[in-house]
């Protein structure tokens, strides 16, 4: 009896040790140094073979994660991320980066790269060959960018990636500023004209300066006149007349819109018709 139950255990356990044999006999990093991870990490990363990259960086950060390229392989994995289209794991490096390394010499990179990740978070494959319009996306991942790109610019005010910050900031504020704006058309065109109003009313309090202001300010004549508030449309107007005697300014990157844009348009996508 004990015989038998010794070879039914056996039996069990020779194959799985079979199995665990056959893992470790095909793995095709088994012997390589770090160095070697690193080398071909790098070269991946700069021929775009961006998964492959993030393979490679894993299996190192795994095997060496104290060794002499453990600053680096987590900045250039963030990076990676970042490229293959993984925003999550692509901010949650660069957090870890900021974290182990708070004092290192390329610190600002990892906040600038984390909030660059934000400012394109959500723009597909399809977006970057189709006309689609940003301000009727969800804002969230574009205040979280704007809120990281201020950090960055706080606390490394000399960093070269400052300059380049300080644009985004103007860029995201434009379409956050749209976006509330959208919202305002969207209450609008339902007759909800003190949501409208009170929408309006924000952007010209909290948006000044962005191209937005024109377009709620035309917006909060219109519901104030659907409301019969008379005196507080005709101020409104009136402040839009004094303002913007040429009409509603077009932004500075203006452009005539393509065939395929002027489709997008009649199509109505993106569109809450």
């Amino acid at each position: 009896m004990k015989k038998t139950i010794l070879l039914i255990l056996l039996s069990a356990v020779l194959p799985a040790c079979s199995l665990f044999s056959d893992q470790k006999d095909t793995d095709q990093y088994a012997g390589w140094s770090a160095d070697q991870f690193y080398t071909e990490a790098k070269k991946s990363l700069i021929e775009g073979n961006y998964q492959q990259a993030v393979t490679l960086y894993e299996k190192l950060e795994s095997r060496y994660p104290f060794g002499k390229y453990s600053n680096q392989a987590q900045m250039d994995i963030a990076y990676a991320y970042y490229k293959n289209d993984e925003p999550d794991s692509a901010i949650a490096a660069a957090d870890r980066f900021i974290s182990l390394n708070p004092r290192n010499p390329h610190v600002d990179y990892a906040y600038y790269l984390r909030a660059l990740t934000n400012y394109n978070r959500g723009i597909s494959f399809m977006d970057r060959f189709l006309p689609t319009d940003t301000t009727q996306r969800d804002p969230t991942p574009a205040k979280e960018a704007q809120q990281q790109f201020h950090e960055l610019i706080s606390k490394f005010p000399g960093s070269p990636y400052s300059a380049d910050a300080r644009q985004r900031v103007v860029a995201l504020r434009n379409n956050i500023a749209m976006y509330e704006a959208n919202v305002a058309e969207y209450y609008l065109r339902r007759g909800a004209y003190v949501a409208a109003a009170k929408r309006c009313e924000s952007i010209i309090r909290d948006y000044q300066r962005t191209p937005a202001v024109p377009v709620a300010l035309k917006m909060l004549e219109d519901s104030y006149r659907h409301l019969e508030l008379a005196e507080l449309a005709d101020a409104a107007a009136h402040i839009y007349a004094h303002n913007y005697r040429e009409g509603v300014p077009l932004p500075a990157d203006v452009r005539e819109r393509t065939a395929v844009e002027k489709l997008w348009d009649i199509l109505g996508l993106e569109k809450d018709n």
